[in-house]
């Protein structure tokens, strides 16, 4: 049998497809891409908006129409935080929730057996463990992503998330020593630590996310160790301090920001201020070399006037983030800000959006600039076309380059000598 996976939304759905499809592999499935032919083709969905939904029903739907005699499995966190569309949506031949993604194999081997429609969505609930989703191997890749972290607890204004994902937990260091094990010797060289709100990893326990970046860094075959998105107020001055000794730790700061305002991240139930958060740039800044800052804003949130936005871009300016993320607010059903409408006009959220992007396109192009002529350390990660490749340097700038031989997985110093709208080039 084969199947394919199509997998929607974060670093943390990414790392879950491919356990179950490992999962399956160890039963002997055969792992397509989802252009191919497959018995099984499953999709794994986002719901952090109204446009994910969507995105997910499209595919679901366009897999079934196009591959009438085979199954469409529809899992991850549209299911889990909205089961009844979910079952609503004919097309999905089986359909579960992310927190029982584990039990994707017996639910194809039960829709196999009775042929009849499988539904199987378990309500996530305080004091649920870790569930186990270690992996092997991550697409081919000499970069993976590494959940070791579950939930949230963080309630923002905006965000459906603690009802699809539960409440915070945390991997097992004694698992997580095993899993990078596996991973080392299947070739991965650069860890990626990821979790739905990473910085609150070891919540509870008598570790937290140094001990996982310590225990990483201490396999001799990983040459790097990143970390997902985090929160601000989470980022102590211990964890900078420690974090700043480990040698193969890459110094890129994904910081969630959302917005300059302070007035906006108040009404979003965000726990910083602007000011706190350029605290915090400037803190990472001085205790790190060659650090890189990049982060999410959103514009047009409810009751945003053109005052607050003006000084949210202002803010963002004056960071000089190395790439910014924009997107305009959705409103989503089931959270405390849908409860009171949505005020600004989709025309002008996408006015806000696309002078942010402008903005911060810019500071990004400047960056790119200021590189040309430095010499760069560069892990390389694939063939982008024949004879180029593509890497990242430790603050994950990306750097292509021409070699006539195979140089994937090796660690490089380069010049470099161009840039390009969305990398640079070197030699």
């Amino acid at each position: 049998m084969k199947a394919a996976f199509y997998t929607l939304g974060c670093k943390v759905n990414q790392t879950e497809s491919e356990y179950m499809a490992e999962l399956l592999g160890k039963a002997g499935f055969e792992i397509v891409a989802p252009n191919e032919e497959a018995d099984f083709y499953i999709v794994n969905s986002c719901t952090v908006t109204a446009t994910a939904d969507q995105k997910t029903r499209q595919n679901v739907r366009r897999f079934k129409r196009k591959h009438p005699n085979s199954a469409v499995i529809l899992t991850g966190c549209m299911p889990q935080a909205f089961p009844e569309q979910a079952k609503e949506l004919l097309e999905a031949d089986i359909v579960l929730g992310n927190k029982n993604n584990g039990d994707i194999l017996n639910l194809i081997n039960e829709y196999n057996t009775s042929k009849n429609r499988v539904l199987s969505i378990k309500d996530h609930a305080s004091g649920d463990p870790f569930s186990d989703c270690s992996i092997n191997k991550f697409n081919e890749r000499v970069r993976a992503f590494v959940k070791i972290e579950d939930g949230c607890d963080r309630f923002c204004s905006y965000c459906i998330i603690p009802m699809s994902r539960g409440r915070v937990r945390s991997k097992p260091l004694d698992d997580l020593k095993k899993e990078i094990k596996n991973l080392a010797e299947n070739g991965i060289k650069e860890i990626v630590l990821v979790g739905i709100n990473l910085s609150a990893y070891g919540k509870g326990e008598d570790f937290n996310i140094v001990d996982a970046v310590k225990l990483c860094a201490e396999n001799e075959s990983i040459l790097r160790v990143r970390l997902g998105s985090l929160e601000p107020d989470h980022i102590t001055d211990e964890i900078i301090e420690q974090l700043s000794k480990i040698e193969k730790f890459c110094p890129q700061f994904h910081i969630s920001l959302q917005s300059g305002c302070d007035k906006t991240l108040n009404s979003m139930n965000r726990h910083y201020t602007a000011e706190e958060y350029r605290e915090l740039c400037d803190k990472l800044r001085n205790a790190f070399d060659d650090t890189s800052l990049t982060t999410d804003v959103m514009v047009g949130f409810n009751e945003e006037s053109e005052s607050d936005f003006k000084e949210s871009l202002e803010f963002v300016k004056s960071i000089g983030f190395e790439k910014v993320h924009v997107f305009p607010y959705s409103q989503r059903e089931g959270t405390n800000a849908s409860k009171k409408g949505d005020s600004v006009p989709k025309q002008e959220k996408e006015r806000r959006a696309i002078i942010m992007i402008n903005e911060t396109e810019k500071i990004r192009k400047a960056y790119f600039e200021s590189l040309i002529g430095k010499t760069v350390c560069v892990l390389f990660e694939n063939e982008i076309n024949k004879g180029v490749y593509q890497g990242y340097t430790k603050n994950y700038t990306p750097i292509r380059i021409k070699s006539v031989e195979n140089i994937v997985g090796k660690e490089l110093n380069v010049t470099i000598t161009g840039i390009s709208e969305e990398y640079c080039l070197a030699k």
